[in-house]
């Protein structure tokens, strides 16, 4: 009976993870404290379900993203679309 909430829980969190970041965000906003981190495997099912489908040598989706000046957006096509490679560095700066 525990194994098959465990894993009913499991595959729940699982396709919440596959949502849009704003519901997964209402949902674990209802979770009490670190009850999901502690008794679920949380890490392995957050990299299997936001692991995508993208292969090496793929190009990369378009994206649009606002400038740090706040003065405009840049989006990937168009930087690519001039012929240069374009290097995409992803990190935090806080």
């Amino acid at each position: 009976m525990i194994a098959r909430a465990w894993a009913l829980a499991c595959g729940a969190l699982y396709e919440v993870m596959r949502k849009p970041p704003e519901a997964f965000a209402r949902f674990m906003a209802k979770i009490p404290g670190p009850v999901a981190f502690l008794v679920l495997p949380f890490e392995t099912l957050w990299t299997h379900a936001r692991a995508g489908n993208l292969q090496v040598g793929d190009p990369a989706p378009d994206f649009s993203l606002m400038k740090l000046d706040k003065s405009a957006s840049v989006q990937l096509s168009s930087l690519t679309a001039q012929g240069r490679p374009v290097v995409l560095i992803f990190g935090s700066y806080t």
